[in-house]
């Protein structure tokens, strides 16, 4: 595919040129209407992640739109997001946002996108689906982006890597419930449920930036502290202890213990919920 320098034009060529293909502008389309690209490179979607995503679509509906090509007045072909058009099928969805393409509009869509980049009044979010639409639709490496627009590819990365972040914490962000910064703290966790708790507690608290950055390292210590007990070797009686504590409190255990018999148990949780659950059962143990 030839990739056109289009950022030479005046500004006045590329806004004139943009309003043909305004690219805020989105369509409901029934999903009966809808078929999938035979030339999709990814053949296998995990079953369980499809779930997940659908059950986000059904508390709060779909937050990034899929694009899709015009074939007639009853038919449309989906560029980018059959993911999210398959979950959006096992959340009993009806109809789905959607962006419109024709066929042959590659280089309007790149000015259109790059001219909406340059707004100012632009959320993270919207940032972020306008750096990976033009990666996925015009088939651009973060690299070929960094040069395109002018921006280093670290920055890049940062935005489009807020789309892997739960749909509730990305709208969040897009309501300036939480700052970016805060997104980008949340992000270096790879448990969702872990990312939702923190989320809850940004807004219950109003945790800065530098708090988050706090909280996200010493849970990172500490599940590397945790994934390091889970290699070491435990004699068999003690491995039947770290079994039975298990189902005690229903939550993984950290059992270690040197030569000399000394040792410590960790147990982990990953709510305030959880964690007062443990406490009960402690309690009621004494």
């Amino acid at each position: 595919m030839v990739k056109r320098n289009v950022l030479g034009r005046g500004l006045g060529a590329l806004i004139d040129d943009a309003e043909k293909i305004q690219s805020a502008s989105i369509n409901e389309i029934e999903l009966n209407k809808i078929e999938a690209n035979p030339f999709q490179p990814r053949s296998n979607f995990d079953k369980e992640t499809l779930e997940e995503l659908a059950a986000s679509i059904r508390e709060i509906g779909l937050i990034q739109p899929i694009t899709l090509r015009k074939i007639n007045n009853e038919k449309y072909q989906i560029i980018a997001g059959e993911r999210r058009f398959r979950a959006a099928h096992i959340a009993g969805l009806k109809s789905i946002p959607a962006y419109i393409r024709k066929a042959n509009d590659d280089g309007m869509l790149e000015i259109a996108l790059v001219e909406n980049i340059q707004r100012e009044n632009l959320d993270a979010i919207e940032i972020a689906v306008s750096y990976q639409r033009l990666m996925d639709e015009l088939e651009f490496t973060q690299e070929e982006l960094s040069v395109r627009i002018g921006k280093k590819r670290s920055t890049i990365a940062n935005y489009t890597r807020l789309l892997k972040l739960p749909a509730v914490i990305q709208k969040g962000l897009r309501e300036k419930a939480i700052s970016m910064g805060h997104a980008r703290a949340i992000i270096n966790i790879d448990n969702e449920d872990t990312q939702k708790m923190i989320y809850t507690q940004i807004l219950r608290y109003g945790f800065s930036v530098r708090k988050v950055e706090e909280i996200v390292r010493d849970l990172n210590s500490d599940e590397q502290k945790n994934n390091k007990l889970k290699k070491e070797k435990l004699p068999n009686e003690y491995q039947e202890i770290k079994k039975q504590l298990g189902e005690i409190f229903n939550s993984h255990i950290g059992f270690s213990m040197n030569d000399k018999g000394k040792g410590k148990i960790v147990i982990t949780f990953k709510s305030p919920e959880e964690l007062g659950k443990i406490v009960k059962i402690i309690e009621n143990k004494n």
